[in-house]
């Protein structure tokens, strides 16, 4: 949970870097003007601040790691820390490229989604080490096609599409129309899942969820629109706006609880479906 909460404040540094037009505020890397921690003035505060909140995520996912391989019984779980450390790695290789080669596009992308996959895989590993995971529960009694758990699958996949739409307007690679456009599909699915989950029999922590989702999704839309109309109202201004820059930045902080929250549902709705194999039976473990 420290690791996932922590994951959240790296995507929010890193967010900031982009809104205040940092990202090349520090030329080198892995250290920053030579030094381990240069002068916290302008832009270096926001760029050189965010590789320290991303060197304490390294150290707590290689901790997180460590500790599920001695004491996780489930080769899946210890598996999937693997995962973690590996993907921290690489995302941290991702942002120096994206400094020694001056922002290139494709990468600084790739560097963006990434974050939201790692981001879930934290998620994952929160939940599933939890007590509730286990714990004795009603099976998901779900009669309506698709299943559900594939409505949630849908749902999750559409606001993982907005937020690389999302990246790549950030990033200048996609006009406004493909992230409008992937928006009107993730208010469709999501809204699916919201309904379709409000309505199974006895099963209050998948209506619970469902409302969070509904009241994020709800947030995003608003906190999208101000995004826009903020950026239009202050286009001739030569820095970045106040204003520009926190609704852009909680938009996306937004954006990764709306899609770590379906993809928590959809978890949940594939371990709570009746019929389904047991993931630790499936990991051999005892």
């Amino acid at each position: 949970m420290l690791t996932t909460v922590c994951t959240l404040l790296l995507l929010l540094a890193g967010a900031l870097v982009v809104g205040t037009r940092s990202s090349l505020s520090v030329p080198d890397w892995p250290l920053s003007f030579g030094q381990v921690m240069p002068e916290m003035t302008g832009g270096v505060f926001f760029e050189h601040g965010h590789r320290m909140v991303a060197t304490l995520v390294g150290f707590l996912t290689l901790v997180l790691a460590v500790w599920l391989w001695r004491s996780e019984p489930r080769a899946w779980v210890r598996q999937l820390g693997g995962v973690a450390l590996i993907e921290v790695i690489l995302q941290g290789v991702l942002g120096g490229i994206t400094v020694l080669y001056l922002l290139p596009a494709p990468i600084s992308i790739t560097h963006a989604c990434l974050a939201q996959l790692f981001f879930c895989i934290c998620l994952t590993l929160a939940l599933v080490t939890s007590s509730y995971w286990d714990a004795p529960a009603l099976p998901l009694m779900d009669s309506g096609a698709p299943a559900f758990r594939y409505v949630g699958v849908a749902a999750t996949a559409s606001v993982f599409l907005q937020l690389i739409t999302g990246a790549g307007l950030r990033h200048r690679v996609f006009s406004v129309i493909p992230h409008i456009s992937t928006a009107l599909l993730v208010c469709f699915m999501v809204g699916w899942a919201v309904l379709r989950a409000m309505r199974l029999r006895e099963q209050k922590p998948f209506q619970q969820i469902a409302m969070g989702l509904g009241i994020l999704l709800a947030l995003q839309v608003m906190l999208g629109l101000l995004s826009y109309f903020s950026r239009a109202a202050h286009a001739g201004m030569p820095g970045p706006a106040p204003l520009v820059v926190w609704t852009t930045s909680a938009h996306l902080v937004t954006g990764a609880l709306l899609l770590g929250l379906s993809w928590t549902l959809t978890l949940l709705a594939f371990r709570r479906s009746a019929g389904t194999m047991n993931l630790r039976d499936v990991s051999g473990a005892k």
